[in-house]
């Protein structure tokens, strides 16, 4: 009885569900223009529409990513550069150590 009562909860909830989605949008790749309708419960039609970038806004949108993709190159190289520095330093110090040892005995 459990079974069948989780069942048709189940099989409620999807319905229900199903039945709010009642958005539909329609995208142009080529311009990046996009339309929204959606239908009200009340019969309604909703219409958003929204045009692409220009081609200004293309190129500020190109010429973020382009720094966004430079700046992440640039601190993993900055990242091994110091991880290489530290590692030299280390071991100079290392041998530093080891030859005052050597001086003192």
């Amino acid at each position: 009885m459990k079974k069948i009562a989780l069942l048709l909860g189940m099989v409620a909830f999807s319905y229900a569900a199903q039945a709010q989605d009642n958005k539909t949008t329609i995208r142009d790749n080529s311009t990046g223009a996009k339309t929204t309708a959606e239908v009200r419960d009340n019969g309604t039609v909703k219409v958003e529409s929204r045009s692409g970038r220009t081609k200004a806004g293309q190129a500020a949108y190109n010429t973020k990513e382009d720094v966004k993709y430079a700046g992440k190159k640039t601190g993993s190289v900055v990242k091994k550069g110091a991880q290489k520095t530290g590692h030299a330093v280390k071991k100079g110090a290392s041998a530093v150590k080891n030859k005052a040892e050597d001086v003192v005995d």
